[in-house]
């Protein structure tokens, strides 16, 4: 169990508070972040005891219960100090959710205090074979982001018995996909990590060979143990993930429209408060930031109403989340690229200017799922009135 240096927050606004006072911490370590390409456990404390791996545990389990707005806003808050630490605290607080997915005592025995850092990548990309009292488990996961920081490390696989895939008794579909719960020490973690973007969030592979889990220390998103919008489908793990692209472009507006009250060109000797170009590029990012972050809220708000009021969500409902966050992705990426051009070739200095990591990190993020094309497609065939073939929406 880690060290806790101080007692995390216990309300929604304080622990919104917190983050922002720790956004400039974050920066300052945003040089060792990446070079570690892990969080140092200075950083992993300051989440902590900002109450990020708290947030959304819910209230009668003596959490804050944040909604899935309120998770995002604190993602986003993060991301304009580190896009990496954000990716790892958007993460790590998925132990709230999928606490909800398992039985009380398991819950608490898994989870045994509100600061559980959680990692793991739950697409069904490991093999559960089904033996008496659980599951052994053999297979090899990518995107462990927080792996080297986490208490829980989670796995999804799909079931067989006696070597041939086992129906998913909830759905009835050929195939059942399960998320089998361990300890990130029950795994081999391989240090594959060596990428453009987001270094710092230790998003490393980890395997297991034969690896048994007990019946009760897995889940299916379909057999909730609790009720409400954070357990309605898996959806409720990616609705937080816009923060960090929106946090992330703020940071880069802030930082170049700070850049321009003392810069001047150098050609023209134009101030850059002055100069149309840099004028029309300042408002026209900001702008694009705005309709989409209100894209991204407003859906999540509409979409968190209609689940606590139980409505049954149409097509249009369904998706909009999905479609908001990969414009989010996109669009915060477009804008990076737009100011890196704009500032020149004092971008290209990783130790001078942040504008290197960000536009590393913008493009590695927007490789996600969740900001591929595809979901275009996804999402399109929903609103054209076709069946999902996706989870999540």
């Amino acid at each position: 169990m880690p060290s806790h240096t101080a007692t995390p927050p216990l309300t929604a606004e304080e622990i919104l508070a917190a983050a922002h006072s720790a956004v400039p911490l974050l920066r300052e370590r945003s040089a060792a972040i990446e070079d570690g390409r892990h969080l140092p456990a200075d950083v992993v404390e300051l989440l902590r005891s900002t109450g990020v791996f708290r947030a959304a545990v819910p209230q009668d389990r003596g959490g804050p219960g944040l909604n899935s707005v309120q998770q995002t806003e604190l993602v986003e808050i993060l991301a304009a100090g580190d896009p990496s630490a954000a990716w790892c605290a958007m993460i790590g607080m998925d132990s709230g959710i999928y606490a909800g997915y398992l039985d009380e005592t398991v819950a608490q025995e898994i989870y045994p205090h509100l600061d559980v850092a959680n990692s793991g990548w739950i697409y069904p990309q490991g093999r559960a074979e089904r033996v008496d009292g659980g599951y052994r488990v053999t297979g090899q996961w990518r995107f462990g982001s927080g792996s080297t920081h986490c208490e829980v490390l989670v796995a999804g696989c799909q079931v067989f018995k006696d070597g041939s895939p086992e129906p998913d008794p909830f759905t009835g579909e050929e195939r059942q996909w399960r998320v089998m719960v361990a300890r990130p020490e029950q795994y081999e973690i391989i240090d594959t990590w060596h990428t453009t973007g987001l270094a710092g969030s230790g998003s490393r592979d980890y395997t297991a060979t034969d690896l048994f889990v007990p019946e009760e220390h897995s889940f299916s998103f379909h057999d909730p143990r609790r009720s409400g919008p954070l357990y309605t489908s898996p959806d409720a793990i990616l609705r937080k993930m816009s923060g960090v692209p929106l946090g992330m472009a703020r940071a880069a507006l802030d930082h170049v429209r700070a850049m321009a009250r003392t810069r001047v060109d150098r050609e023209t000797g134009t101030a850059w408060t002055a100069d149309v170009r840099v004028q029309s590029a300042v408002a026209r990012a900001e702008a694009e930031l705005s309709a989409a972050r209100a894209g991204v809220y407003s859906s999540l708000e509409r979409q968190w109403a209609a689940l606590e009021r139980g409505d049954e969500l149409g097509p249009d409902e369904r998706v909009a989340t999905a479609l908001a966050r990969y414009h989010a992705f996109r669009t915060a990426r477009s804008i990076v690229h737009t100011l890196f051009d704009l500032v020149g070739g004092a971008s290209v200095y990783r130790r001078k200017s942040p504008m290197d990591r960000w536009l590393r990190d913008a493009n590695t993020m927007c490789q996600h799922a969740v900001a591929q094309d595809s979901i275009l497609q996804l999402t399109g065939q929903v609103l054209l009135g076709g069946e999902s073939r996706s989870p999540f929406f």
